[in-house]
């Protein structure tokens, strides 16, 4: 008895003993692997919950904005509704069904703000039919119907997210601590955002928006440009003139209005590389009459082979009634210059200055004639005899327009690579053959004026060539609008979808002022 009370008591102590017990220590490592296990996996879980508490957080606040981001209101004489969206870049859209929509760069943050213009209230517009004045007063009250609906907006959304987040936590938590944390997290998301585009709003964003609707109905919708750049800040009057505008169209039954412009203004159309596409002369004609155009220039390449035959297709000039204004591109003959001449509202520059619509232009065709550039080796690429003669011809422009009597207003070249003679000769410079838009500063030296390059895209879709790649080239046209001393206030750039597609895109600049802008050079181009 006593032998086996001592061992039992040996085993006892072996077991007991923390430090020389050789048993305890095997038997304290895996209570040690154990624990640490068990703590691993706390951690874990712990974040695991805490990543689940975000994801429900964010997939409430979304759900919440789209289930609630949404009032209705009235502006003005309109029924309209403000949506919030989430989004990755901010912005406005004001929606003007049919006739299109307006964009807005207006604020920064993931929400969009869509604002639908809908149905007139009846007894509103009776009183806008018998009282034209009564447009001027509802547009007046436009602004603080705005602002109260955006208000209005922004709490419901919040109300929205955290009653959508606290449904959809406590339908999968089943736990009251975590379902707050996600509420919680959902306001904080959700007020954050409309907070970041509360403090980055833009209200001058109203002044340059982009359109995108029936070509018919953007200047009426967009505004005149001139009053646009007279009144640069002030926020209010634009968007009262806008919604002003908006209602007219909506009352006026006879036809949509389009906006005249403001006395003095000078409107020139811009077109170049129509390259014998027929659908450039219809949307020529319609931005000449919709736009109320005064003058039309062109910067070359109005056919693609020069020829005979190829004259023909000048003769829509003489339909516009406008002056029209014209040099040659790389494409086009003398005998194409020649009939280009031969109707009655055109005139062709070749070195030569000519006075329209109250604006001294000064002009030159391209030194090239290269309607196939695989027999032409002046047209075949960037030699060294291509940029003396495209460079060359900017500087003979140059000295005729430092000797012209009148100062010249428009300077045009074919080919961009012309221009840099220019700079500072002349306030602006025009010219095409890229096919692609640009507008730049041309280098400019101590006490010369600055001056602007614009180059415009292909009026006719680049022709043929348009076809080649996976999308056909839009059709691109710039509305430039000159203030009585002849200086650009702002400009429309127009595109049309390419062949087959009728998508038409309005997007106005305005020049806050002229002499801005940074230096930026310009480089012979490749012959298109």
């Amino acid at each position: 008895m006593d032998g086996q009370h001592d061992e039992q008591h040996d085993d006892a102590g072996d077991r007991d003993d923390p430090v020389t017990g050789g048993e305890s220590v095997t038997d304290g490592e895996p209570q040690r692997s154990a624990g640490l296990r068990a703590g691993r996996l706390g951690a874990l879980r712990r974040t695991g919950v805490i990543l689940a508490v975000l994801a429900v957080a964010l997939a409430g606040a979304v759900l919440g904005v789209l289930a609630g981001g949404r009032v209705d209101t009235d502006i003005g004489p309109f029924r309209a509704s403000l949506t919030l969206t989430p989004a990755s870049d901010g912005g406005t859209t004001v929606d003007v069904p049919p006739l299109g929509a307006l964009l807005l760069n207006s604020h920064d943050g993931p929400t969009h703000l869509t604002v639908r213009l809908g149905a007139l209230d009846q007894g509103r517009t009776e009183a806008l039919l018998d009282d034209p004045a009564s447009i001027s007063r509802a547009s007046q009250s436009a602004v603080e119907d705005v602002r109260s609906g955006v208000m209005r907006l922004g709490l419901r959304t919040l109300a929205s997210v955290v009653l959508v987040t606290l449904i959809l936590a406590g339908l999968i938590f089943r736990d009251v601590r975590r379902t707050a944390w996600a509420g919680g997290l959902a306001l904080l998301v959700t007020a954050g955002s409309l907070g970041t585009a509360a403090a980055t709003l833009r209200p001058q964003a109203i002044e340059e928006p982009r359109y995108e609707g029936l070509l018919v109905n953007a200047p009426a919708i967009v505004g005149d440009a001139r009053r646009i750049a007279n009144d640069y800040t002030k926020y209010a009057e634009q968007l009262q003139r806008i919604v002003g505008n908006v209602s007219q169209l909506y009352t006026t039954v006879s036809a949509l209005p389009v906006y005249e412009p403001a006395p003095g203004t000078t409107r020139v159309l811009h077109v170049s590389d129509m390259h014998l596409n027929p659908t450039g002369w219809q949307l020529i004609r319609t931005v000449v009459e919709q736009f109320g155009i005064d003058a039309v220039i062109d910067t070359g390449d109005i056919t693609d082979w020069g020829s005979e035959p190829e004259a023909s297709f000048v003769g829509s000039i003489g339909l516009l009634k406008k002056p029209y204004v014209f040099i040659r591109g790389n494409h086009d003959s003398g005998r194409t210059g020649a009939a280009v001449a031969r109707q009655p509202n055109a005139i062709v520059l070749n070195n030569s200055t000519t006075t329209v619509a109250g604006l001294t232009i000064a002009g030159i065709g391209d030194p090239r004639f290269t309607p196939d550039k695989n027999t032409s080796p002046a047209g075949s690429g960037l030699t060294q005899q291509v940029a003396d003669q495209v460079i060359g011809a900017g500087e003979q422009l140059a000295s005729t327009v430092r000797n012209s009597p009148q100062p010249v207003n428009i300077a045009l070249v074919h080919d961009p690579a012309s221009a840099g003679p220019l700079a500072g000769t002349c306030p602006l410079v025009l010219a095409g053959h890229t096919h692609s838009r640009q507008v730049s500063k041309l280098p400019q030296a101590p006490g010369q004026q600055p001056t602007t390059l614009m180059v415009e895209g292909s009026t006719g879709g680049a022709g043929l060539r348009g076809l080649e790649g996976e999308k056909p080239t839009p059709l691109s046209m710039t509305v430039l609008y000159f203030d009585p001393q002849k200086m650009l206030q702002a400009y429309d750039d127009i595109t049309v979808g390419g062949t087959g597609q009728a998508q038409v895109n309005l997007e106005r600049h305005v020049v806050e002022n002229p002499s801005a802008g940074a230096p930026a050079s310009v480089t012979p181009t490749p012959t298109r």
